[in-house]
Order: C-alpha cells, then sequence, then structure tokens
C-alpha cells in the first residue's frame, strides 16, 4: 500500500487595508489565494466610512467566500492601526489563527487631501500614525516572529505630495523604512521592498480625473489592482526574494 500523500504547506501572509472588494488589497489577495497561500487579511471599515466611497461592511465577507473557493484558509483581523496597541497585537493574533507568516503586504492607509496651509494637526499626526508607525510596527513583529526561512515585506507608496502633504509625507517616510529593513532584516532572509503602483482607481477618482490621468498612461488606461497584485506576488514568490531595498515602479510607465 501506497503511503499517503501530504498536502503541501501553504505559506501565509498578512494583508493590511484589505476591506473592499475594490481596494488594492483584495486584488492582491486574490493573485496570492491562487498561488497557493493562505491570508490573514486586516481592514477597518470605521476608516472607509470616512472615504467617498463608504463602508461596505459585507465586501470582507464575499472576499473570503471568493478565497476559500480557490483553496485559501483566511482569517479575518478588524484593526484600527492608529492605535499604537494594535500592530503587534494584529500580528500575533495572525500568527496565532494561521501560524507563521512568511509575508507582510502593508496596503493600508490614512490618505485625507490637504496642503500646507490647510493640514490639520490632527490629520498630519493620523497620517504618521497610520502610514509610517503602525507600518514599523508591524515590520518590527514581522521579523520578531519570522522562521528561518524568512520572509518578504512589500508596502505600498505614492508620489503624492503637493496638496496631499501629509499622506504624502508619512508615506516618504515609509519609504526610508523599507530601505532599513531590507539592510537590517536582510540576515534574517526577510526581503523588504516598497512598491509605486501609480494612478489606480479603487472607487475614488471622479470621472474627469480618471480620464485625465489615463491619457497620461502610455498604455492609455490606468491601472487595476490585479497589475499590482502581479507585482505583489513576484516579490513574494521565492523567485523574487533576491530583488530587496527596492522602490518599484510598476505604473504602466505612468512616471516614464
Amino acid at each position: 500500500m501506497e503511503p499517503p500523500v501530504e498536502a503541501p504547506v501553504r505559506p501565509v501572509a498578512l494583508i493590511t487595508g484589505a476591506g473592499r472588494l475594490a481596494g488594492i488589497g483584495a486584488g492582491i489577495a486574490r493573485h496570492l489565494a491562487a498561488d497557493g497561500w493562505d491570508l490573514a487579511l486586516a481592514y477597518w471599515h470605521p476608516y472607509d466610512a470616512r472615504m467617498p466611497w463608504g463602508s461596505q461592511p459585507d465586501d470582507v465577507v464575499r472576499l473570503t467566500a471568493e478565497l476559500e473557493v480557490i483553496g485559501a484558509r483566511v482569517h479575518l483581523l478588524p484593526s484600527d492601526l492608529a492605535d499604537p496597541a494594535v500592530p503587534d497585537r494584529l500580528v500575533a493574533d495572525a500568527v496565532e489563527l494561521a501560524g507563521p507568516l512568511q509575508g507582510l503586504v502593508l496596503s493600508h492607509a490614512e490618505s485625507v487631501d490637504s496642503g500646507i496651509l490647510d493640514t490639520t494637526l490632527e490629520s498630519f499626526e493620523r497620517h504618521f500614525a497610520v502610514n509610517t508607525r503602525a507600518s514599523w510596527q508591524l515590520i518590527a513583529a514581522f521579523a520578531r516572529q519570522a522562521t528561518d526561512d524568512g520572509g518578504a515585506i512589500v508596502a505600498l507608496t505614492s508620489d503624492h505630495t503637493a496638496f496631499n502633504l501629509p499622506y504624502g509625507a508619512s508615506k516618504g517616510a515609509l519609504d526610508r523604512i523599507i530601505i532599513a529593513a531590507a539592510r537590517e532584516l536582510g540576515p534574517q532572509g526577510i526581503s523588504a521592498n516598497v512598491l509605486n503602483p501609480g494612478p489606480v482607481d479603487t472607487g475614488w477618482m471622479a470621472p474627469e480625473l480618471r480620464e485625465a490621468l489615463a491619457e497620461r498612461q502610455p498604455t492609455g488606461r490606468l491601472g487595476t489592482p490585479a497589475d499590482v497584485a502581479a507585482t505583489v506576488a513576484f516579490l513574494l514568490s521565492p523567485a523574487g526574494r533576491w530583488v530587496s531595498g527596492q522602490l518599484v515602479k510598476a505604473d504602466g510607465g505612468f512616471s516614464a
């Protein structure tokens, strides 16, 4: 009698900002699930409720069902990353539920347009709490739980600066944290990269803006969450782990 064939162990990734079906985080989750990953998905509906697209609480349930059909185990973890106690707890809960993490994808963001003269102190501090401080905490917690196989970190960034000051400044600080992570965590076998996807319409663009940005694209179209997900999946894969400490622009030539 032939011995039973053991199912391959699926790697586990934590994805933040995965609360909306139309979002980049959901697109990344779909691609990773198809590639054989199990997933812990973090989201925060009160943020969506403040945004033009509004809160869509059923989206995470529908996304989970979609990913489970593909074969992934999925764990949902609502997380207010503005709270400094949450990032460490988020990683600990993900590990407890799903096992050691091999991938960390930071696709969450606080993003409220304002410039030099009209940014409030509260908004500035919230942007840095969510986009910068929480990302550093998540990266550190991910590194502390990593096994001998190491892992891969991918964070999403942006070129926005003027009239989007707190968002752009906090993302610029995140870029530097990723460079530090690549150097400091490399000996653990952990790669770290930041990915700029260019303009991706996930529900925040007015029709006029969508048309204007598409005209600037060499491809003639805007990027999609699926486009972003393909690059993230490569950077998390064994084939992509030699890439580290890089600001990767996968934007269809928008920045050329």
